[in-house]
């Protein structure tokens, strides 16, 4: 039998707690029928509120050390102030961050598979005193590790990254050679544990044309070529640099089973753009998909590809599309690792 996956609330005041029931709800005949457990942590009074709105089924509440049953709840900590839906309070971050510590330590003790995380609030959390940019660095600092990947994923479009939250003018500083090496190691293997025996990925070149022969740069001649050469003489199945303008949509095609990006927006860009949908009469949107997967971390940990959406917070519109995508994520690389 599998083990529990962990989903973690994020901000309690965002739509986290309103995904959750909605994705439970979603996946009950699997839950019902043993072959999918979770295991939601974190503010109980958001998660009975939520589920209240909705109509759905109690989840219910469990000790940490008890056996739990398929669909369980485990309390983050204790409820120190009411949370206000929509609004940024430490007291939510608190609670964020206290969910992802209890997650962590129960992966890191293997009684679960992996980690969920709905969206967290940076404000909060770092008003409530956890100084971190996001769940990407405190997942590093809780598991002891430097230099983890993000991964997006939308449909076949799987997009690893060699720098992410940095300025521009830095990205060159950062795309060293063994960067860009360990970027594809960790990307072959999460491919590998997602059941693609032999795995396409194609890197992005970091400026236009590859850098038109030296004419627009020389990171991709000097720094990247040589990189790849190294990876496919090491048996990696890897071609670039391909120009940006290009490689995505290849990738879309099916030519590749992934492309390492340069840098935060050349990656973001073409997942989201497939990802978030668009109503056109009205110009918002319905639905979100996508999944953020963390690589390089003793645990696994998958992600929702949005954010805490604070305006609409409580109203019972938020999908919950890219939570039931992060959970199959997660699953799929857990049964990969095993």
């Amino acid at each position: 039998m599998s083990r529990h996956l962990a989903i973690t609330m994020g901000d309690p005041a965002g739509i986290g707690p309103e995904i959750i029931v909605k994705a439970c709800t979603a996946l009950a005949p699997r839950l019902a029928a043993g072959d999918l457990k979770l295991l939601v942590i974190g503010h109980g009074t958001a998660l009975e509120q939520a589920r209240a709105a909705l109509g759905a089924p109690p989840i219910p509440h469990v000790p940490v050390d008890d056996d739990w049953p398929a669909l369980a709840f485990l309390q983050a900590g204790e409820e120190r102030a009411p949370i206000i839906q929509g609004q940024v309070a430490a007291e939510a971050g608190r609670f964020a961050y206290l969910a992802i510590e209890q997650g962590v330590k129960l992966a890191m003790e293997g009684r679960v598979g992996a980690i969920v995380t709905a969206p967290l609030n940076k404000e909060a959390l770092n008003n409530a005193g956890y100084h971190y940019a996001g769940h990407t660095e405190m997942l590093a600092e809780l598991t002891g590790v430097k230099g983890s990947v993000m991964l997006l994923a939308h449909g076949n479009m799987r997009v690893s990254h060699v720098t992410t939250h940095c300025a521009l003018e830095e990205v060159p500083k950062r795309a060293t050679p063994e960067r860009i090496r360990r970027v594809l190691d960790l990307t072959h293997g999460a491919l590998k544990r997602l059941g693609i025996a032999k795995p396409r990925i194609a890197v992005a070149a970091l400026n236009p044309h590859a850098g038109e022969g030296g004419l627009f740069g020389r990171q991709d001649i000097d720094v990247t070529e040589p990189t790849i050469a190294q990876a496919v003489a090491d048996g990696m199945d890897v071609l670039g640099p391909i120009p940006g303008d290009t490689v995505f949509v290849k990738l879309r095609a099916g030519q590749y089973d992934a492309v390492v990006a340069m840098y935060h927006d050349q990656g973001h860009i073409p997942v989201k753009l497939l990802g978030f949908n668009v109503d056109p009469k009205t110009g918002k949107w319905e639905a979100l998909s996508g999944v953020n997967v963390t690589l390089g971390l003793p645990v696994i940990r998958t992600s929702v590809d949005h954010g805490t959406a604070f305006d609409i917070a409580g109203k019972g519109i938020a999908s919950e599309t890219s939570l039931i995508e992060a959970i199959e994520y997660a699953e799929q690389l857990a049964a990969g690792a095993a």
